[in-house]
């Protein structure tokens, strides 16, 4: 926008400074001008607007208090004009805005008001045109952009042409889609995403200095990062929001206050902001026909037949080699729901990361992931050999396990391997094996989170694949009564019959272990015989006794 300055630097306008305010004053940008000789103007001036007046109030009111009013409505400043009858401009105005730093000009009795209206009038035009013809000329280089498959990262590229904003593109799940001059971290996504949950979302987010983890919503990937400069970036971020499909999917996140941005930024980040939607769109549809297609590939593993012998082709437009050795995971959460959006999505960018070719299908039961393994174990293997892959399938099962809890806090991924096939025609045994021992896994929450099929006890393995109701119906059966009379009496019976089969029956051992004598022992578990009808002394006894408490540790 224009100043002051630019005003008085135009020789035609023959502007002189009398009072030029506090520092910096006349750099400030102007709004517009407005001639006035009310005494009061306050109500009709709007801020920044520059006041013109030849000074006929001054009948009716001190220099002073015109000033007051002039500075009560947020005024750029005043510009005199200069009269026949009045060749200088009075003291007493020269000296009440030297006293109220306001702004004072003098204009010659030869240059009309008029004069400087189309001054102004000019530049505003100029400056109009010359907006105009930046966003037309920054729409053709971001659709060049879009068209040309740079994606979100090559609309931050064009948008940092122009304004060297510190910008992140993050979507409604908390994934950096793309950045430039920032970097955020986990907490500082979530924040963003936490912010995107809402309706409406929020104008800004709090996301606090850059390493923090905190952050909270407020109502008001492959680019350079400026690390030190958003170390001291203030934690109020404006937000953009990107929207595909009538809904907001994403954000351009400028990690400055809303207040703190030009009226030309907010427009370049608005602009940007649309360009987006149509790469996040492009982006949405791509990974939902991927999904399907994925989804897809299941059924023909599961149906067998015909339909079988189709996945190779499907595996094959994935980039996997369906006639080299594959393997089957199925990841889910041992915690609340199984999945949750953006699970297989995360999964497939894990291995994408790693230059692993997959095929990733996500379905509300678990995620499933198809993979090439060479890992010292084709399907065939024995021994030692067998042994290997498996290891090198649990090292980089875990590194996924990582990566999902990064970005789902306070969520507990679980990983089944269902082991290795030799090619595509012998994938339903692995997916199956890996649903199940994901299903396994979720059941036992205390367990490790990375489990093979081979690694897997039977018991666990048979327990994690019934449903709730039917581990319930097993446990509570059996043990309802011996905990009934344990709550009653404060009794010790399920605490004695967990050491007893823990110590695999010896007597002398586990009386040891409860510092209680042999006969106290042995009372104690005719009772559990008597209320729970096994017989803790006969292995059958045993088998039922111990799967009841594992289904109740599980439940």
């Amino acid at each position: 926008m224009f100043t002051l300055k630019s005003l008085v630097e135009d020789g035609e306008l023959g502007l002189r400074v009398l009072v030029p305010g506090p520092d910096g004053a006349l750099e400030e940008p102007v709004a517009w001008v407005h001639t006035t000789e009310l005494s009061d103007p306050s109500l009709y001036v709007r801020p920044r607007e520059l006041v013109l007046t030849n000074g006929l109030w001054s009948g009716r009111i001190a220099a002073a208090g015109f000033v007051a009013n002039v500075r009560r409505a947020g005024a750029a400043g005043i510009v005199f004009g200069l009269r026949p009858e009045l060749p200088a401009t009075p003291d007493a105005l020269v000296a009440a805005c030297a006293r109220a730093a306001m702004p004072l000009l003098e204009i010659s009795a030869a240059v009309p008001f008029t004069a400087l209206s189309e001054a102004v009038a000019a530049r505003r035009t100029e400056e109009r045109q010359s907006a105009l013809a930046g966003m037309v000329r920054r729409g053709d280089a971001l659709a060049t952009a879009i068209s040309q498959g740079s994606g979100a990262s090559g609309v931050l590229r064009v948008l940092r042409r122009d304004h060297e904003l510190p910008l992140v593109v993050v979507d409604r799940l908390g994934r950096p889609l793309a950045k430039a001059g920032a970097e955020l971290d986990a907490g500082q996504l979530q924040a963003v995403a936490a912010g995107l949950a809402r309706r409406p979302p929020p104008l800004e987010v709090e996301l606090g200095p850059t390493g923090s983890t905190a952050g909270s919503a407020t109502g008001s990937t492959a680019d350079t990062t400026a690390g030190s400069a958003t170390g001291s970036m203030p934690g109020r971020a404006a937000l953009f929001l990107v929207g595909a499909v009538g809904d907001v999917d994403a954000a351009l996140v400028c990690l400055r206050p809303l207040g703190e941005l030009t009226a030309a930024e907010r427009e370049a980040l608005e602009q940007a902001a649309r360009f987006l939607s149509l790469e996040v769109a492009k982006r949405q549809a791509v990974q939902a026909i991927e999904l399907r297609f994925a989804g897809e590939l299941l059924e023909m593993v599961l149906s067998g037949g015909s339909r079988a012998a189709e996945a190779r082709g499907r595996l094959e437009a994935f980039g996997v080699d369906a006639d080299g050795p594959l393997t089957v995971w199925a990841l889910a959460f041992a915690d609340g729901e199984a999945t949750l959006p953006g699970l297989a999505e995360a999964a497939g960018e894990f291995f994408v990361s790693g230059g692993i070719p997959v095929v990733v299908a996500g379905g509300s039961r678990d995620v499933v992931a198809v993979l090439p393994w060479r890992g010292g174990d084709d399907g065939t293997a024995a021994g030692s050999e067998r042994r290997r892959g498996e290891r090198g399938q649990v090292t980089l099962a875990e590194r996924l396990v990582a990566a999902v809890a990064e970005r789902f806090p306070g969520r507990r991924p679980v990983v089944g391997l269902g082991g290795v096939a030799s090619d595509s025609a012998g994938l339903r045994e692995p997916l199956v094996r890996s649903r199940e021992v994901c299903q396994a896994l979720r059941r036992d929450g205390r367990g490790p989170a990375v489990r093979t099929f081979a690694g897997l006890s039977a018991y666990r393995l048979l327990l994690g694949t019934q449903d709730a109701g039917a581990l319930r119906t097993l446990f509570g059966g059996v043990l309802a009564p011996m905990r009934e009379l344990d709550a009653r009496r404060g009794g010790e019976l399920e605490a004695t019959l967990r050491a007893f089969l823990e110590h695999d029956g010896h007597w002398a051992a586990t009386a040891a272990a409860l510092h209680v004598h042999v006969n106290t022992l042995r009372n104690r578990l005719a009772k559990v015989t008597e209320l729970t009808g096994r017989d803790v002394t006969r292995t059958a006894g045993r088998v039922d006794l111990f799967l009841a408490l594992q289904a109740a540790d599980m439940s």
